[in-house]
């Protein structure tokens, strides 16, 4: 590792936390960068002249790699099927007009401060021409002021909590009218107008609650309880005492990482059914619940754009194809697919740069990217071009006892992303000109926006 490097991380975290991330990552098998090299040693082929040089940022280690690893996982089977001309890639040669991708691979531990630190390192130093990963919002606003300062370009594949849109960024997980909107009226008439919010403690649970207690109330429901927990929190009998004196209709959950199983586990012993107050969730996925074991989650929801048992030529693929390289005994999940989806997102862009004659670099890549389409496992999907998010399905599904889930809702066609929350700020929309000029987007129409779907073009 280069004295220069060390001085830099050291600089922004403890030399403790530095050793301790340093022993993690040589462990996960992966070459992070802060061992020198910055490539992957997950048995890259041989990647010819010139290869495009993307970093892959997400935790294999720490609270929250139980689903982290899992987006990794989904990001380098699109990235070798891009590379081989296989899967969704086929019929497109090998790479990016015969460029194949090379992936930077750094783990950043869970650790909002490492998040940043190694985003700078894959800018400046192994001179990426973008980045797919985070997880949280809060390792996603640990990066934001990187990407913005040095005009570079992240690919962040997570539902989130909306009220943001930046030139640097590709939303391409859930928008809050994407996963809130519909799941509080679902609630509301199928379990009742009381409803118990739980989160992890910090801002994505926080602001996603604060949004689906404006639409329940908005709709006559109300919150009789909204507690919260530090990240990787395993202890809830206080806050299930509190839902038992409560007495809601329903939970809403908003626990991440590590605290999901550790929730739903002690729910269930704690006498606390799913025929009684079901949990609706939004970050529990098949992940977690292979990880809590299914009978804790059986009868309970979750809102996401994408289940395992969505049932299409294109799922039924993405399924078969990650199971034969990661084993069978492995499960597919929203916030997988929506990492699957945003690589390839990024390839037709730089292949739509490349055949123009354009040389790869931020701004010929972001406006590449917007209006891209891909046919995803989910159905078809497409990058807004005004404000960067994605148009994505929604839909329910309850869990079963296998740990699949029963689709009990969906919409008709991909919903149009809508950046801000429309209930605690109605009319604010997010409008890029083209090109980008990166000043503010955010434009009050005084509007009801209405909802729209994706139409095949």
């Amino acid at each position: 590792m280069s004295k220069k490097y060390e001085s830099t991380l050291l600089n922004g975290i403890s030399r403790r936390k530095f050793i301790k991330y340093s022993s993690l990552a040589v462990g996960s098998g992966i070459l992070a960068s802060c061992t020198g090299g910055g490539t992957s040693s997950t048995g890259d082929e041989d990647l010819g002249e010139n290869p495009i040089k993307v970093g892959v940022m997400y935790s294999t280690t720490g609270s929250i790699a139980i689903v982290e690893k899992s987006l990794q996982d989904a990001t380098f089977l699109a990235l070798e099927q891009i590379n081989t001309n296989t899967g969704p890639w086929e019929g497109n040669g090998e790479g990016i007009n015969g460029r194949k991708i090379q992936k930077v691979v750094v783990n950043p531990n869970s650790d909002w401060d490492l998040y940043n630190q190694m985003s700078k390192r894959l800018i400046d130093e192994d001179k990426v021409v973008c980045v797919l990963g985070c997880y949280t919002s809060a390792s996603r606003k640990s990066v934001l002021p990187v990407f913005e300062e040095k005009d570079s370009l992240l690919y962040y594949p997570v539902y989130y909590e909306g009220n943001e849109c930046s030139s640097n960024v590709f939303y391409t997980g859930a928008a809050p009218n994407q996963q809130i909107t519909d799941s509080i009226p679902y609630c509301k008439e199928n379990f009742g107008p009381k409803g118990f919010f739980v989160g992890s403690d910090y801002i994505y649970p926080k602001e996603s609650n604060r949004i689906a207690k404006a639409e329940l109330e908005k709709i006559g429901g109300k919150v009789v309880g909204d507690e919260y927990s530090p990240l990787g929190t395993t202890e809830f009998i206080t806050i299930i005492n509190k839902i038992k004196q409560a007495k809601p209709d329903f939970v809403l959950s908003n626990l991440v990482g590590d605290s999901i199983p550790a929730f739903y586990r002690q729910y269930k012993d704690a006498g606390l059914t799913s025929d009684k107050v079901p949990i609706m969730a939004y970050p529990t996925t098949e992940e977690e619940i292979q990880a809590m074991g299914s009978e804790y989650a059986a009868g309970h929801y979750t809102s996401f754009n994408y289940f395992q048992t969505v049932d299409t030529p294109e799922n039924a693929a993405f399924v078969e194809q990650f199971k034969a390289k990661f084993g069978d005994s492995r499960v597919t999940n929203g916030v997988m697919e929506a990492a699957y989806i945003q690589t390839f997102f990024m390839a037709q862009a730089m292949q739509k740069v490349l055949k123009e004659g354009g040389e790869l670099n931020t701004e010929t890549i972001r406006e590449a990217t917007r209006g891209q389409e891909f046919q995803a496992p989910q159905g078809l999907v497409k990058v807004d071009p005004d404000n960067y998010h994605a148009y994505l399905y929604s839909r329910i599904g309850k869990w079963q006892e296998d740990g699949q889930a029963e689709i009990v809702f969906a919409t008709p066609a991909a919903v149009q992303p809508i950046a801000w929350s429309q209930t605690l700020y109605p009319g604010r929309v997010c409008t890029r000109p083209v090109p980008d000029t990166r000043e503010s987007p955010i434009k009050e129409t005084g509007k009801t926006l209405q909802v729209k779907y994706l139409e095949k073009t």
